[in-house]
């Protein structure tokens, strides 16, 4: 009875110094309607660059590498020297060739004065027509036989100008895996050269997804310009930076990979700073437009084991949870819910991991003080 008093006088005494007493207030939630709607979502696929005039250098003849012209990294022009195999042989080559040249066409000469002078003869009818057929077969032969040393010097030319190896585009190049000194052959690999001026970002894409950007059926000319219209593309480093160019598709391999299901697909970029290099691996993001979709934003949504639930507010204001299935939406805040809902349901948004089932989560207005 002691304490009693002493709590009703404490009590009194608080309220009679004008301090309010806390009073219970229901929590606040933030609902929404859901509406159909048209989004932009970032598709995203993985990709590997390569540039559209990559080179791989291999020798055209065996031989000592003799010289190697550029370093890895460097930037080469079209027509550039990048390495020299020991052209020795194929000098002696060339000019022994020359003097077997030299050699039919003075065979050439002598059988044509033989085939001048029989003819003469014959229509003096000194020499018989066998003598004259035979002197114009030998003449022949010799103009055959300097056409053939001809090409052998030709060839032999060639297979001198295969010992220089020349860049056939301007780009970077790649590893050197030879040094100077080392015996290479035909089948030797020698250097990439990276033409990076355009660099190509290689990837697959999904056929559900092909047939609703470019329908089937379509002549090529039609393929092309539904081709053009798709929207530009962003590439993205593996470190999550966007490269500042955008890209658009070029081409598609029309054969579905039958163990994927999904097409090979390339989209060009510019690198006029040389930013890209051949091999990069990253991610190749295209706005694909969602029309007439729900939206709803994530915080929303609820995860239970493997239940996606939201609450949906009732006529008198009580939540129940509902299981919903949804699409990421790709910008981090929202997702396009594919069943569950109806347009026109409301539901919680802020708040919605604090309400309970049945629980009260709209409340009327708190009446103003008239002045």
């Amino acid at each position: 009875m002691t304490g009693a008093l002493l709590f009703f006088t404490v009590v009194m005494s608080l309220t009679s110094c004008g301090l309010d007493m806390p009073k219970e207030v229901p929590s606040s939630y933030e609902t929404m309607t859901v509406t159909k709607t048209d989004i932009e979502v970032p598709l995203k696929f993985s990709a590997k660059l390569k540039g559209q005039a990559d080179v791989t250098i291999t020798p055209q003849v065996s031989g000592q590498l003799m010289q190697i012209c550029v370093s890895e990294g460097q930037m080469v022009k079209k027509g550039q020297t990048l390495f020299v195999i020991d052209s020795r042989n194929a000098q002696l080559d060339l000019e022994a060739a020359e003097a077997n040249l030299q050699a039919a066409l003075a065979s050439e000469n002598s059988a044509k004065l033989e085939y001048d002078s029989n003819k003469n003869l014959f229509e003096k009818q000194i020499v018989s027509r066998y003598m004259l057929d035979n002197s114009e077969n030998a003449y022949k032969r010799a103009q055959a036989s300097v056409a053939q040393a001809r090409a052998q010097v030709n060839r032999a030319k060639v297979t001198l100008g295969f010992c220089t190896i020349s860049s056939p585009v301007t780009g970077m190049i790649g590893e050197i895996p030879v040094r100077t000194g080392d015996q290479v052959s035909p089948a030797s690999h020698l250097t990439i050269v990276s033409g990076n001026q355009q660099m190509d970002a290689e990837f697959s894409v999904t056929e559900a997804l092909i047939e609703a950007s470019v329908s089937a059926g379509l002549t090529k000319e039609d393929r092309e310009q539904r081709l053009a219209e798709l929207p530009d593309v962003t590439f993205i480093m593996k470190n999550g930076t966007e490269y500042q160019h955008k890209g658009h598709i070029t081409s598609l391999t029309g054969v579905v990979d039958a163990s994927t299901g999904s097409l090979g697909a390339k989209a060009s970029f510019p690198n006029p700073d040389g930013h890209l290099f051949s091999g990069i691996q990253g991610t190749v993001m295209l706005p694909f437009e969602e029309k007439d979709v729900m939206v709803i934003p994530q915080m929303a949504v609820l995860r239970l084991q493997d239940k996606s639930l939201v609450y949906k507010v009732n006529a008198d204001s009580t939540a129940t949870a509902v299981s919903v299935t949804y699409t990421d939406a790709g910008n981090g805040k929202d997702f396009i819910v594919t069943s569950g809902l109806n347009v026109g349901d409301r539901i919680v948004t802020v708040g919605a991991n604090n309400v309970q089932e049945g629980q009260q989560v709209l409340f009327p207005e708190a009446p103003k003080n008239e002045e």
